[in-house]
């Protein structure tokens, strides 16, 4: 199955994009036989080589969000570097870009709109809900409103490839990161839109059922969710209340949502009062849907990773990197990593001799201008 063409095995792409969201897009591609080639800044290269924990030069997330592709360095300021692009452009089936409006534009090159995580998170609704109910809001980890535009923009690279094989017509696909974060609010938009209600932070959510992180007496967190009738009662009958479901105060969803502070407590208190093992065990003795919350060495050490190979190694220039695996898993076709992201430029004189047709002189040149 190794030797299969990919899905997407024949798409060329031209990355024009840095640190998370327009890379990850881009990766997503690769993984799936996408050809991906990579521009970085001469010398200095995607901003994310600087981010996080480095390795004899070799950065773990720059490894990670931008494996499979070719890398080269041109500078797209530079008039030479334009024309570069403009060549390149007709040669590829996609071109990815995250620069700021007007960016592209100046260089005669194309447009589309920036963001940052944060500032994503916070504009589009999801920082609000995140954290404590009597702390301030808290930033939500890891970045993935970037994570979420790289995925929605792959998505809509899939159906703007299908529409151009039916059609020939080619379209812009604009994604914006707080657009990202905002469509995954759940019932909070129309919440509010239809009643006024403001959804805020906490474990008393306005659906009516219990769940969240508890503390077990030997200090190990576990999650639990009960978002359904009988799944509450299940829970119920755990806690040793099994009558609770047909109280007046909990046996409709407005009077859980209006009484769910002190089943909170009930919760709190009982977990307080058992091992993690324990707590474990009653909870699938009750068939309640659960986990651990798991540290990145809880993970390493879990047999279900293991079993499913979630976690596999990656070549790269500093040996083997443990990464996670492709998703999803196509059973015919599946997804494969041959590299991590590699050292900055390796494949500029590649690319450029084998699609453009330069001459190692031409290349040399450029090399000797600051181009590439």
């Amino acid at each position: 199955m190794t030797d299969r063409p990919l899905p997407l095995h024949g798409i060329r792409v031209l990355e024009l994009a840095q640190i998370v969201a327009g890379p990850f897009c881009g990766t997503l591609m690769a993984e799936f036989g996408a050809e991906v080639i990579k521009t970085e800044l001469p010398g200095k290269g995607d901003d994310l080589r600087r981010l996080g924990p480095t390795e004899d030069g070799c950065n773990y997330w720059y490894a990670v969000d931008n494996r499979g592709k070719r890398v080269v360095t041109l500078d797209l300021r530079t008039r030479k570097g334009q024309e570069l692009v403009r060549r390149l452009v007709p040669l590829c089936d996609v071109v990815i870009e995250n620069f700021r409006p007007g960016v592209l534009e100046s260089w005669g090159l194309g447009w589309e709109g920036p963001g940052f995580a944060a500032i994503a998170s916070a504009f589009g609704g999801t920082w609000y809900l995140n954290g404590p109910a009597d702390r301030p809001p808290a930033r939500p980890t890891p970045v993935y409103p970037d994570y979420l535009t790289g995925l929605f923009t792959a998505f809509g690279v899939m159906a703007a490839l299908r529409h151009r094989d039916a059609t020939g017509e080619g379209q812009w696909i604009d994604a914006a990161l707080y657009e990202s974060a905002f469509r995954i609010l759940e019932y909070t938009t129309t919440f509010y839109g239809r009643q006024g209600v403001v959804r805020e932070r906490g474990g008393i959510q306005h659906s009516g059922w219990p769940g969240g992180a508890f503390r077990t007496s030997d200090a190990h967190w576990i999650v639990f969710t009960t978002p359904a009738q009988h799944l509450f009662e299940r829970l119920c009958a755990m806690l040793g209340q099994p009558e609770l479901p047909k109280a007046p105060r909990f046996a409709s969803h407005e009077g859980r949502a209006a009484s769910m502070g002190e089943l909170l407590a009930l919760v709190d208190a009982w977990f307080a009062e058992r091992s993690f093992a324990e707590a474990v065990e009653a909870l699938r003795s009750h068939d309640i849907p659960h986990a651990p919350v798991m540290s990145m060495a809880d993970i390493f050490a879990d047999p279900h990773y293991r079993d499913r190979r979630t976690i596999i190694e990656v070549p790269s220039e500093v040996g083997p990197l443990p990464q996670p695996a492709v998703v999803p898993r196509l059973s015919a076709t599946p997804g494969r990593v041959t590299h991590a992201g590699p050292p900055l430029g390796r494949d500029t004189d590649e690319v450029l001799a084998g699609l453009l047709g330069l001459s190692p002189a031409e290349i040399a040149a450029l090399r000797a201008e600051g181009v590439v």
